[in-house]
């Protein structure tokens, strides 16, 4: 083999022996029009006019969105604050009591709103002892509460207005034994609030006044000037 081998000839290869490589083009240079470049020009105009006025309406949006956010925050009614001041049962110290028994209480009503008024019709006082009301009696006309006012409701059950009879006094008596006496204080009116020349609905309001005495039928410290719930239906 290696005979064969030594028999065969080189061959050479030429540069005219292999095929002709095309050459790359080079890009051809477009030459634009002044009046291409004048709609260049506008076009980028246009949208420039175009971002500021975007930006200014955005502004003018979340200016207006704040104001109206603030104005709603100053203007948005706020439930009035009740706080039990005094509650007192006199004839508690009596055995004997009920036939002449009284209970008399006093309760702040504050208006916290800085720019609304609120109108009550008339205010009702109810007395409750272990969920069974015992009394009832109206305690204010109809008015009118200016804003950032506090008013004094008072008011006393006895007689037709408070409803005890033996069994409940006992009751009240063996409660009294172990110190403490509970009742609730309800009151209950129609409210709405007034905004300048505006009034809203109507909403009927309850305010619920847990309150306890101790065995002089006084109110006890820790119940003194403790805040009301007050809550709508």
């Amino acid at each position: 083999m290696s005979g064969d081998s030594s028999d065969r000839l080189p061959v050479r290869y030429t540069l005219q022996d292999y095929p002709a490589q095309p050459q790359p083009q080079q890009p051809l240079k477009r030459h634009h029009t002044a009046r291409y470049y004048a709609h260049r020009v506008r076009e980028s105009f246009t949208n420039r006019v175009i971002k500021i006025l975007c930006t200014i309406f955005l502004s003018l949006v979340l200016f207006v969105g704040i104001v109206l956010f603030i104005l709603w925050l100053s203007l948005r009614p706020h439930r009035p604050r009740f706080h039990i001041v005094d509650f007192t049962v006199p004839g508690l110290v009596q055995p004997s009591g009920f036939e002449n028994a009284l209970i008399s209480f006093n309760v702040t009503d504050r208006n916290s709103n800085q720019h609304i008024g609120i109108y009550y019709d008339s205010v009702v006082g109810s007395v409750f002892y272990k969920d069974q009301q015992i009394g009832s009696a109206p305690l204010m006309d109809p008015f009118f509460q200016e804003p950032k006012t506090t008013t004094i409701m008072y008011g006393t059950f006895t007689g037709a207005t408070l409803t005890v009879s033996s069994n409940r006094w006992k009751e009240f008596m063996d409660a009294r034994q172990q110190g403490t006496v509970v009742f609730r204080l309800e009151l209950t009116s129609v409210i709405r609030f007034r905004i300048t020349t505006w009034d809203s609905q109507h909403h009927k309001m309850h305010v619920n006044c847990d309150v306890a005495v101790g065995q002089d039928g006084s109110i006890l410290p820790a119940w003194k000037n403790k805040k009301c719930p007050v809550y709508f239906s």
